[in-house]
């Protein structure tokens, strides 16, 4: 183990550990989370999946930072990203519930609401589906524009906020990637399945555990970045 995999390990125990051992600040996030649903899935996106990022580029190149990657910029993106994620976490449960009413399945409100059973295993799925198919594709996307933008721009704080080329980055990114792997493969093999386990944990746990998915799209991102240099 490297030193700066000894530094990682350290700051992600540092992140974790006291909400775990110390019962009043348990209790605080709980409550925070609860009132300020929005705010938190901010700060949970921009520090988990930018730690996903991290650990993707220490993948790639041997290090968790390098010069024009723009670790702060990229949190601040996951942040804004981290809101979206919780407003579609509340339009499509909501929604699939109604579409499941909708053809038939009436009784899902009171059985999402309850114990684990293969009736809510059902709703969970549904909901993941759904957001996956339809939400997912669009924020990756999104995700991979603001990406490049700040590459382009040196990773500085000052070339986040300069007017993005959408068009001039949508060309030239490698979609024969992006729909092979990252929404081909990934999607139905690990987003669907990992988002139906994040369907039944309990709502003020739902974004938290999206957030330390993150990281694995950190992983997945790099994986797709060194597929997309061999292409």
């Amino acid at each position: 183990m490297k030193k700066n995999d000894l530094y990682f390990l350290l700051f992600v125990m540092a992140l974790f550990l006291p909400f775990i051992t110390i019962d009043s600040l348990f209790r605080w996030y709980t409550e925070f989370n609860l009132n300020h649903g929005l705010i938190m899935s901010f700060f949970k996106f921009a520090i988990l999946a930018t730690m996903g990022e991290a650990l993707g580029l220490r993948i790639k190149t041997g290090v968790y930072n390098a010069p024009g990657f723009g670790l702060i910029p990229r949190a601040i993106v996951w942040g804004f990203l981290g809101i979206t994620i919780k407003i579609a976490f509340i339009i499509f449960t909501n929604g699939s519930i109604s579409l499941l009413g909708y053809i038939g399945f009436t009784s899902a409100p009171e059985i999402f609401a309850g114990n684990l059973s293969w009736g809510k295993l059902l709703i969970a799925f549904t909901i993941s589906t759904t957001m996956n198919l339809t939400y997912a594709p669009i924020m990756m996307s999104l995700h991979k524009i603001t990406d490049t933008h700040i590459l382009n721009h040196g990773g500085t704080i000052p070339g986040l906020f300069k007017p993005i080329s959408v068009g001039q980055i949508l060309t030239g990114i490698n979609w024969d990637v992006m729909w092979n792997f990252v929404f081909k493969k990934t999607i139905p093999f690990f987003w669907i399945p990992a988002h139906t386990i994040t369907f039944l944990l309990p709502e003020q746990f739902q974004v938290l555990f999206a957030a330390i998915l993150g990281i694995a799209l950190g992983v997945i991102l790099a994986v797709a970045a060194v597929m997309g240099r061999n292409k």
